[in-house]
């Protein structure tokens, strides 16, 4: 597990006494450092716990290096939990800003090749420590689920990915909050290693390929069906 530098925790906690504008220089100069030298051995895994209203909890794997992730909804190295595959494979470029999601939805595959749109995030000034590492907060509402989502991002880790659909913030995501509890995926272990073809898009992929839009109006129907049926809309399906 990473750890970010011990003195870098103890000035953050002092920098609170300091004014709003004062913080905010200084928190610039604390990371500056600690980003530099992350961002060039940035490369491995990030195991997440998620659970779902408190029934379900399991691991996810996201894999990831400075400029690309692949995000898969189970964890893969876990025999046991083998029965949790599917086909959605959440894969993004940061350096080309595009996205190849693959996504099961009702049974049917698809793959969505598209520009990256990132979510308006309102960013907050809360932090806390997730996985060792030093993490603020932003707030979203997602009007299309009626979702508040809250999500917490690393402030040494420069790469705008997360767990799921979840992207668009200045660090990695390590943690997103669904409707205060409804739906929480935390990281729990960071591995920095050499990848070989864990990044790599699957060459048997198969599925029909659509843009952005068509996948939300494909949600659209399938919330609308889910919420006429009184099923509830927390399905991991992310951003």
């Amino acid at each position: 597990m990473t750890h970010m530098n011990p003195s870098s925790f103890n000035k953050i906690r002092q920098y609170k006494q300091f004014s709003t504008p004062l913080k905010t220089f200084l928190l610039a100069v604390i990371l500056l450092f600690s980003i530099a030298g992350y961002a060039q051995k940035l490369e491995g895994t990030i195991r997440f716990h998620k659970t779902v209203q408190n029934i379900d909890d399991y691991f996810t794997i996201l894999y990831l290096n400075a400029t690309q992730t692949r995000y898969i909804g189970w964890d893969e190295n876990d025999p046991e939990e083998q029965y949790r595959r599917t086909d959605t494979k959440i894969i993004r470029d940061y350096s080309k800003h595009t996205m190849h999601d693959i996504i099961e939805v009702l049974g049917k595959t698809y793959i969505i090749e598209d520009s990256l749109q990132a979510p308006r995030w309102l960013i907050k000034n809360e932090m806390k420590e997730i996985a060792g590492h030093v993490c603020m907060n932003a707030l979203y509402n997602d009007t299309l689920r009626k979702q508040k989502v809250v999500a917490w991002y690393a402030l040494d880790i420069p790469i705008g990915g997360g767990p799921e659909r979840f992207f668009g913030l200045p660090g990695l995501i390590l943690e997103v909050n669904i409707n205060d509890g409804g739906m929480v995926i935390t990281a729990d272990k960071i591995v920095l290693k050499k990848l070989t073809t864990e990044l790599d898009f699957p060459k048997k992929a198969r599925g029909k390929k659509i843009k952005e839009k068509d996948y939300i109006e494909i949600l659209r129907k399938h919330i609308a069906e889910n919420r006429k049926n009184q099923r509830p809309l927390l399905d991991g399906l992310g951003q």
